[in-house]
């Protein structure tokens, strides 16, 4: 029979290490942490061999005083909480007091610091507590050597120096991205990475992103009273094959929040490529007593208390800002190539008189095929068609009147129009005016800054898009089943269909139980009475589990009204006039997320007249 005995402290700190010191990262991360909430407003970070050889982070924060050193090496033992509502309500980055003593358990550590007052600075030594005087000027030096020097097995699965960096560097970033107003620097065998004064989080996130980030993004501002949201996200044009660009960050603390990235994902559904990730660095304000940030022994996961208003707050937030029309960004190179801000681009454009500005006639005879993507049945066959002939229908009869007796024989004649000339800047609109056509696929058109090229089938497939979702917006139709599906399913989608059963009826599902472990739908959304029920209801209720405010209903019939718009929107080689070329280009600068087409490809570029006159060596 065993015997149960206490564990030694040198032990139970390992056994702490192996949760709060993973890597070098790992124990950068920490000190890091500790210099911030010291008040630090200059950090210098010296790593040796990707920081697995030395980990020296110096800071000129408020110090440890020579009473409290040894105690800092102590487990559970820090100055940053008191009591349990000071620990809902906590503010710092570190809070548990249990890191330095788990760094000094499986590494070679010392602590020199002076804190404020005192005469000069004491070292302690993390082995054996040893206290000597030192010299420092007010601060503190965390020097971390020989990590997992006692436990070898540990050691064998750090990776390579270039990789254990890697990590670090990242870390470094995170942090000096939260504290832009913080001097940062970071060397490595010597050679300074990075040195950053303080600065504005633009000019931060310019350092640490680049430039082109910046270019590519815009600027998030959204305040609703108790959350807050700021920072930059990219256009879909900037979207990276890996998530190495995404940093978000809670009331100044780098998280990776299942509910937040799916939020952000929602926001990018409709203008993303499904093999594409966006980068945003964004920060998200509320209330400490909101925020738990006590359920991950490293505190990179947070759990909210109001998680389906924070999920809907950075969705709408993010969808608005994503959802500004791409003319925004030819008024910007308008403004760039000669100086003059563009009135349309700013908001101030008035509508164009109808005769100067007549709008297309596209055909309407190519009716949408096959209702959704493969493997579905056609659903609500009559209705959709209704509904896109309906969206469309505005759009034709403008064109129509637009024309005045023009006939679709001369709508699909070749263009017979001069092309229009450019009016004078400040009414001059966004995207210009139609110059051609080419190989019956892009239209070429002029504005102030240059020539604008236009995908044409994937511009009108984006409108044709949104018009369709405004017609369907609300709340939906419903279909009443003649029999009830009966599911079965276990505990948790039990329990998920009973409290979220005012979310499930807002959708046009009437869900009930109909026994221990099984749920009977009566009722679908009209547009999706054709598809899989079970396999539906299921997804819907796991999706609610994870996140208290699911878009799975709005993402398949999404999948449904984008179907429908590429079946409709005009086709390749189909022959436009200028009049209905322009017309297309009038529309994409009133359209919502015009800058890409429904899989997320762009549907329009911008060549400055310095990108041609660079090309031709004008002037060289």
């Amino acid at each position: 029979m065993t015997v149960i005995h206490r564990l030694s402290d040198l032990l139970i700190n390992q056994i702490a290490a192996g949760e709060v010191v993973e890597r070098p990262a790992s124990v950068l991360k920490e000190v890091l942490e500790n210099a911030v909430d010291a008040g630090a407003r200059a950090i210098e970070v010296q790593l040796e061999q990707g920081g697995v050889r030395r980990i020296r982070v110096t800071d000129d924060g408020c110090g440890i005083g020579r009473d409290d050193l040894a105690l800092a090496l102590e487990r559970h033992a820090t100055s940053k909480i008191a009591s349990l509502d000071d620990l809902e309500h906590v503010g710092t980055m570190g809070f548990r007091g249990e890191a330095l003593a788990a760094i000094a358990a499986v590494a070679r550590t010392t602590i020199t610091s002076r804190a404020d007052g005192e005469a000069h600075a004491w070292r302690i030594d993390g082995s054996d507590r040893a206290l000597a005087p030192a010299a420092l000027g007010q601060g503190t030096v965390v020097d971390v050597a020989d990590l997992y020097y006692n436990t070898p097995a540990r050691r064998k699965f750090l990776k390579s120096e270039g990789t254990e960096y890697a990590h670090c560097d990242e870390m470094f970033r995170r942090v000096a991205l939260a504290r832009p107003d913080i001097g940062m620097q970071l060397s490595h065998n010597g050679r300074v990475a990075h040195r950053l004064p303080p600065a504005a989080p633009f000019a931060r996130i310019g350092a640490l992103m680049g430039d082109d980030f910046l270019q590519h993004a815009r600027e998030v501002a959204a305040d609703a009273g108790i959350l807050r949201l700021a920072g930059f996200a990219s256009l879909p044009a900037y979207s990276r094959a890996g998530r190495d660009a995404q940093y978000f960050f809670v009331n100044g603390r780098f998280v990776r929040d299942k509910l937040l990235a799916h939020a952000v994902r929602e926001a990018y559904a409709d203008i993303l490529h499904g093999s594409r990730h966006p980068a945003y660095v964004l920060f998200l304000e509320l209330d400490p007593a909101g925020v738990d940030v006590n359920v991950h022994p490293a505190k990179i996961e947070v759990r909210f208390r109001e998680s389906r208003a924070v999920h809907q707050f950075v969705f709408h937030a993010l969808r608005r800002v994503l959802a500004e029309s791409g003319a925004g960004m030819a008024g910007e190179a308008t403004m760039a190539a000669t100086g003059q801000p563009d009135a349309a681009a700013a908001g101030d454009a008035t509508p164009a008189p109808s005769g100067a500005l007549p709008a297309a006639r596209f055909s309407t005879t190519e009716a949408p095929r096959g209702g959704g993507p493969r493997g579905w049945p056609q659903a609500a066959p009559q209705q959709g068609r209704l509904a896109m002939e309906s969206a469309s229908r505005s759009y034709f009869d403008f064109a129509a009147g637009a024309r005045g007796a023009a006939s679709p024989a001369t709508a699909g004649a070749a263009a017979p129009f001069a092309p229009q000339p450019l009016p004078a800047g400040d009414t001059a609109p966004p995207l210009g005016y139609a110059l051609a056509q080419l190989h019956g696929i892009y239209i070429l058109a002029q504005n102030a800054a240059g020539l604008i090229l236009v995908d044409m089938h994937a511009a009108h497939e984006r409108i044709l898009y949104e018009k369709l979702k405004t017609v369907l917006d609300g709340r939906p139709s419903v279909q009443r089943l003649l029999i009830p599906a009966v599911i079965s399913v276990g505990a948790k989608d039990m329990a998920a269909a009973e409290e979220c059963a005012d979310v499930l009826a807002s959708m046009g599902f009437d869900v009930s139980a109909a026994g221990p472990q099984e749920l009977a739908v009566r009722s679908v959304p009209a547009l999706l009475a054709g598809a899989p029920v079970a396999e539906l209801v299921r997804k819907l209720l796991e999706e609610l589990r994870e996140f208290p405010a699911s878009e799975v209903v709005t993402a398949r019939r999404n999948e449904l009204l984008a179907a429908m718009a590429c079946h409709g929107a005009v086709r390749a080689n189909r022959q436009l006039t200028l009049p209905e070329m322009n017309a297309l280009l009038r529309d994409m600068e009133a359209t919502e997320r015009a800058d890409q087409c429904n899989h997320g490809r762009p549907t329009w570029t911008q060549l400055t007249m310095a990108d041609l006159d660079r090309f031709f060596m004008r002037g060289q």
